[in-house]
């Protein structure tokens, strides 16, 4: 049995008001979402969630840096999570690392109050919720250079060649993404869909901030949980594809020079 992790001081109010039915980005058309909006089914236990959570749990969006010591209420590595779903992974693994913050961000009602549910159940301290565009949230709220980690596990393939422009793993983003990590930090990514894996890897081997821990792909570390959705998946011949890049010092920098 997995043991709680140790209680971590509430947020203070003022950070944590309800979350937003939707939130406005800060400014509109700059970038091509990788989310389409759809009133998507709730069950009453992930609404009751919402109503009565979200304001112990979630951030607000908004358009300044975020200090991570004072939104967990202590100094610690913190690990951001692009589009947890419904917070299986984020769960598992925030139980298991309890010396870490886990800061997810997810769009989707549902997922948001999935994952304020399993908060609660599971007696977690050491994660908070942002319900926004996730590349609004890294450009504006993510300071540079902060990150220990960043999780982006099965984001939609947008398999349709039309709909390739709306892959989340993309220069530009990719790009910014490794500005708000660490040097030493890592990028994890892992889909089940062979095109867009191949994408990842041409992606992410393309941005110099970044460099492939391994050659090619990565074995799945311990660490990330085989979710129910993966265990079918390969038990039908389904592949899963995980990448881990490290965040390389900038050069001029006493560690590009260790």
């Amino acid at each position: 049995m997995t043991t709680p992790s140790p209680a971590l001081p509430d947020p203070p109010a003022e950070l944590a008001p309800p979350v937003a039915e939707s939130a406005k980005p800060a400014r509109p058309g700059t970038h091509i979402r990788s989310f389409v909006n759809r009133r998507g089914h709730i069950t009453l236990s992930q609404k009751e969630a919402l109503e009565t959570l979200a304001g112990a749990w979630c951030l607000p969006y908004a358009a300044r840096r975020l200090s991570f010591a004072q939104v967990f209420g202590r100094e610690a590595p913190t690990i951001l999570e692009i589009g947890f779903g419904m917070g299986e992974t984020t769960e598992k693994i925030a139980l298991a690392q309890p010396e870490r913050n886990f800061l997810g961000v997810e769009v989707f009602n549902a997922g948001v109050g999935a994952m304020l549910r399993r908060i609660e159940n599971s007696g977690l301290r050491n994660v908070r919720i942002i319900q926004h565009d996730a590349v609004e949230v890294v450009r504006d709220m993510i300071p540079p250079d902060s990150l220990a980690g960043v999780h982006i596990y099965f984001p939609d393939p947008w398999p349709k060649k039309r709909h390739h422009k709306r892959r989340l793993i993309q220069p530009p983003f990719v790009q910014l993404l490794a500005s708000r990590i660490a040097p030493g930090g890592y990028l994890h990514c892992a889909t089940d869909w062979q095109p867009y894996a191949e994408q990842m890897l041409e992606v992410l081997g393309g941005e110099p901030q970044l460099a492939n821990t391994c050659q090619g792909y990565a074995e799945r570390p311990a660490w990330r949980p085989q979710t129910k959705f993966e265990t079918r998946g390969l038990r039908l011949g389904h592949g899963v594809w995980d990448l881990i890049f490290a965040r390389v010092p900038a050069e001029g920098s006493p560690a590009a020079g260790a």
